[in-house]
């Protein structure tokens, strides 16, 4: 082979061919397909969220469905429920209560409020009851009492279901669910109010007068609250501050507490009626005691605690029963 041959041979063996330079170009062309068919790392994550709370949705719908099927049998097993966050009715097998007959100092109220009841147990008309004012005065006990006392007349047909402020937003779903039932009910809310920035209070409203429903012929609501138009001070300072109308503001937050028709005010007892409350609790549970040396001690009792009320009353009465060895039953 001739020296000009060898560089030939060496110069084609060092040069591509066209099939080579094509297969080279093209490579990273499939590349490129693939990856714009592969979904990229952040896609996937939202696609997966998304089937995730799908699928949640789709769990939620299903056992909403099944829930009031359920709920018939529910209410024939007690008389007192407690409404749970998951939309349950858990019965109350022992209501604590205290004996309508020992509540001291409130009668007015105890009257108003059982007629209200008894009207609203026998299906007639009747109006949402807001118990407020003084701690310790008796009012969460008067529902219960008054509950039992008029559905024990009542044949056993009035329910009491107790709803606990923060799950108050789903009142809208307890009324619906109550709404066919074959009772009627009391719902019960213990120590109502709304501070700050909390707008459930809306959900409330709706429930209680103005929404397309309306409130359930066969549902009233009771609350107690330790204020008259359940908003702290403060809160409607606020709203009369930042707001373009001020009165608008406010009128907008009272005007919940003006959608119960019935206001009961309780206010704190004299001296004369926390005896009496103490002395009705020892005649009821049969505690024997020097009536001056009672009155002693349940003044200096109040005296420490720096207030008069039942619940105060109450609590001397279960230390005084501890001390003599009497066992408090008959509740």
């Amino acid at each position: 082979m001739s020296k000009t041959t060898r560089k030939t041979t060496r110069a084609a063996a060092k040069r591509p061919t066209k099939a080579a330079k094509t297969t080279k170009k093209a490579a990273p062309r499939r590349a490129s397909k693939t990856a714009t068919k592969r979904p990229a790392p952040e896609q996937a994550t939202v696609n997966d969220r998304i089937a995730a709370a799908l699928e949640a949705i789709a769990a939620q719908l299903a056992a909403s469905t099944a829930k009031p099927a359920d709920s018939a049998a529910t209410l024939q097993s007690a008389e007192a429920f407690v409404w749970q966050p998951d939309g349950r009715l858990a019965p109350v097998p022992r209501v604590s209560r205290v004996e309508l007959e020992l509540l001291q100092g409130i009668d007015r109220m105890r009257d108003i409020l059982i007629e209200n009841t008894e009207r609203f147990a026998a299906g007639l008309p009747a109006n949402n009851a807001l118990l407020w004012g003084a701690r310790g005065m008796g009012k969460s006990s008067l529902v219960k009492a008054a509950h039992a006392s008029v559905n024990a007349r009542s044949g056993g047909n009035l329910k009491l279901i107790e709803i606990h402020r923060e799950d108050i937003e789903s009142l809208p779903s307890l009324m619906a669910r109550l709404r066919n039932a074959p009772f009627r009910f009391i719902v019960f809310c213990d120590d109502l109010s709304f501070d700050g920035h909390d707008t459930s209070y809306k959900s409330l409203k709706a429930v209680l007068e103005g929404g397309i429903e309306g409130r359930p012929d066969n549902v009233i609501l009771y609350a107690t609250s330790n204020r008259r138009h359940l908003l702290a001070r403060d809160m409607m300072e606020n709203e009369r501050s930042t707001a373009i109308n001020p009165g608008e503001a406010v009128e907008e937050k009272v005007s919940l507490s003006d959608r119960f028709g019935l206001w009961l005010g309780f206010h704190k007892c004299s001296q004369d009626e926390y005896l009496a409350m103490v002395r009705g609790y020892c005649g009821h549970f049969a505690i024997g005691i020097d009536d001056q040396q009672l009155e002693r001690e349940a003044l200096e009792w109040s005296t420490t605690r720096g207030s008069r009320s039942g619940r105060v009353a109450w609590q001397f009465v279960q230390d005084l029963a501890g001390r003599l060895g009497v066992r408090m039953t008959g509740k």
